[in-house]
């Protein structure tokens, strides 16, 4: 493993499997959220930008811009990184991959009006309920 990538696996240990609302002020307070969490994420949700930009409600030549270390992410772009790797990250580990989470995610479900729940990721508070969802299946409540 290369350092950049030793270091992004560490960073991305460090984001628990969900935050809470304190965690992320914390975050957003101590740690300068740039364009290396960006790329973790993109590495880790296996997602092109042009999804991620829809998540971030966000023009794809915006989400490229980001990689100039001049243009600083926005408190919402930056709070909503940190939520969208958390959910990852306990997507992952619910499904046992990225591949198996994202397919959940693109598949229709009833909990989210017979729509996928990725369609609920452009917002925080669709964000959390996808998160609430997870933990139910955790705990046995059908997907």
């Amino acid at each position: 493993m290369g350092k950049v990538k030793e270091k992004q696996f560490a960073e991305l240990k460090q984001i628990p499997d969900s935050i809470s609302d304190s965690e992320v002020l914390y975050w957003l307070k101590s740690k300068e959220i740039n364009w290396s969490y960006m790329k973790m994420f993109k590495d880790y949700s296996s997602r092109r930008d042009e999804v991620i930009s829809n998540m971030l409600n966000i023009s794809v030549r915006t989400l490229r811009n980001y990689k100039k270390p001049e243009n600083k992410f926005k408190n919402n772009i930056k709070e909503q990184l940190l939520l969208l790797l958390s959910l990852y990250k306990h997507g992952n580990e619910v499904f046992g991959s990225s591949e198996e989470f994202n397919n959940w995610l693109n598949s229709e479900n009833f909990y989210f009006d017979g729509v996928a729940p990725v369609t609920f990721l452009n917002t925080i508070t669709g964000i959390r309920f996808t998160e609430d969802r997870l933990t139910a299946m955790e705990y046995g409540d059908n997907v």
